[in-house]
Order: C-alpha cells, then structure tokens, then sequence
C-alpha cells in the first residue's frame, strides 16, 4: 500500500471516529437530565446529615425554606356570619345526632356554593356538624355568601331555602330566615372584594440547554422540602400545620411522568404556584416560592419566567412581593386573614 493510501486511510479513520464521538455526544446531549444514584460510601454520609436534620446538599439559603415560624394549629371551621349567610333552626326539645343525620338533605351544595348544618351540642357547648350519640339544644342552617364561582344569586338563596326549610320540617324545627335582599346585596359586596383581593401567583422554569428526567426534577425539588403529591406531575411543600393546604405547589407534565419509562421522558419546563389566600402570612410563602425558583434554576440549568415566557427579574420579584404584603394587610382588616378557615372558604 503506498503512503498516500495510507495517509487517506488513516485520514478516513479520524473522520469516522469524530463522526461517532460526535454522534454519542449528541445523544448524550439531548438525552434528558437524570437523577444522581448516591455512591455506597455517600449513602452513610446522607443518613448522617439525615440523623442531624439538615437536608444534603443544601447551600444556606435553601436551608432557611423549612425554618420559618410555625403556625398555629387551627380548630375545624364552623358558619361564620363574616361569609355566610346564616338561618336559626329552634327546636323544641334536644335532638340526638342521629335524627338529625337522618334528616340532613342528600347533597351539602345550594347552586355552587356550599351548604351547612349545625347543631348546639349539649357536652360540648360549641357549634358543630352533628355527630352520632351526641345531643343538640338547638340548630342553624347557613351558606357561603361568595366563591370562587361568583356571588350567592336568588335562585341559590332560594335552593338554600327549601333545602333548610326541608330540614326543619323533619326534626319539627321553626327555621328563621334573613332577607334575602339584603344577604345578596352583602354576598355581591363580599364577591367584589374578593375578587379584587384574590391571587394565585405562578412562576414557570424552563430548561436552558438538555431537558430534565421525571426523576431529576423530583430530586432536585425534594432537597427543597418538596414532596409527591396525589396527581402524578405534582410536588408540594407541606404546611406547617397537618391538614392545612400545601404552601407551595410544582407540576409537571403528568403524561411524563406516568410514561412507561419516565427516565425516557423530556421535560423542558415545570410550574411552582401558590395560591394566596389559602396560605397563612406567616409561612413566608412567596419568599420561599421566589427561593425555590432561584435554586432550582441554578441546580437545574434553568431560567425563571412567568407563563407567557418573559423573564422574571430580580425587581420584578422585589415588586411582588411589596404588593403582596399590601394585600395580606387589606385580608387582615377585613377579617380575612390569608390562611384563616374563613379565608380559605371564600378563596376556593
């Protein structure tokens, strides 16, 4: 072989090896983002970062998401006359939970809005929705002035009165109801305010370069208190009380994550929410929302914007998160503390 056809074939080799690193490089380019298996020797280092309670791989800011004051436990919503229009039920003698359960109409909805029954309970001396085996002296019948769905309207009224009325009839109750004038007047006043005071704020992350694993998103989230929610796609960061909304909500696409192999799916973006009103003031919620969408952004290889994908700068979170202190103070002067039980009835 002479040495120009050596050197073509030394040449062609060279080409051919560029050729197939550079198509493996691609592959591994485009391939999605996939969650880091720790070594066997970092496994004894977790359980003992685990055992001392600081999260793994946290820088310090990302550690201050899970140490704001806790807020307080709060007992079961009752009526309230704030946001419900509430109709007396006397009896005359004490009920047994039982015959009042017996009694309760099929469905607890007048329209849109949400309908109630309470009993006074001889042992408890408090309002609440009869219990089997308890006794109650007296009765009331209430529903939600204002949603989410709009104003209580005069055929809701109207259903809330027949479905009371029906009630009464069966436990031999006298109801007293308030006119119904004036309780629409108040539920379009109430509906006003909400909806002018009403905010659910969101921020979209979105892949720079390689797009992200299911298994990526969740690890890189969980290290910021994120847990799996019930819907598949789904992440929420816990309330510091049980039974309390989640203070934070992350979703991805749920087809991903339900994929036969979801280490196969891309995901090229993911959406952290928080609905205001749900969340008490002092779960520091947009702080940690603002935290969590700057870390992930830097862990991830992301860039932070809102849903029509236009940037989210550093002033413009500045300036949210000013007008939302102005907004849990309005909440606040109107009874209607972000995070109250009532708040969260009319915010829903």
């Amino acid at each position: 072989m002479s040495s120009l056809q050596i050197g073509l074939a030394v040449a062609g080799g060279l080409v051919l090896a560029a050729m197939v690193g550079h198509s493996a490089w691609s592959t591994r380019r485009s391939r999605p983002r996939q969650a880091v298996t720790p070594a066997p020797e970092d496994l004894a280092e977790l359980d003992r970062e685990a055992g001392s309670g600081i999260e793994p791989e946290l820088d310090a800011a990302a550690f201050e998401l899970a140490h704001f004051p806790l807020a307080a436990p709060e007992l079961k919503p009752v009526l309230d006359a704030l946001i419900d229009v509430i109709a007396p039920i006397a009896v005359d003698a004490p009920l047994s939970g039982d015959a009042a359960l017996v009694a309760m109409p099929a469905t607890r909805r007048a329209g849109s809005k949400p309908f109630f029954i309470e009993g006074f309970s001889e042992s408890r001396q408090c309002w609440e929705t009869p219990v089997a085996g308890h006794r109650y002296s007296t009765f009331q019948a209430g529903v939600q002035l204002a949603n989410r769905s709009g104003a209580l309207n005069d055929i809701e009224y109207s259903e809330f009165v027949m479905k009371t009325q029906a009630f009464a009839d069966a436990i031999n109750g006298t109801p007293d109801f308030p006119e119904m004038r004036e309780e629409v007047a108040r539920a379009r006043e109430l509906d006003l305010f909400a909806s002018e005071n009403d905010a659910q704020l969101g921020f979209v992350l979105r892949a720079r370069n390689a797009a992200w694993s299911p298994g990526y998103v969740q690890q890189n989230a969980s290290r910021l208190g994120f847990v799996a929610g019930v819907i598949p796609g789904r992440m929420v960061v816990p309330a510091s009380s049980p039974g309390l909304p989640a203070v934070l909500g992350l979703s991805f696409n749920t087809q991903a994550a339900m994929a036969d192999d979801p280490a196969l799916s891309a995901i090229r973006e993911l959406a952290i929410n928080l609905d205001v009103a749900q969340v008490d003031r002092n779960e520091h919620a947009f702080e940690r929302m603002r935290d969590a969408a700057r870390l992930l952004s830097q862990s991830m290889d992301g860039f932070v914007t809102d849903d029509n994908g236009v940037a989210v700068s550093e002033e413009a979170m500045e300036q949210i998160g000013s007008e939302l202190e102005a907004l849990y103070d309005r909440l606040d002067e109107r009874d209607l503390a972000a995070g109250s039980a009532a708040a969260r009835r009319l915010f829903s």
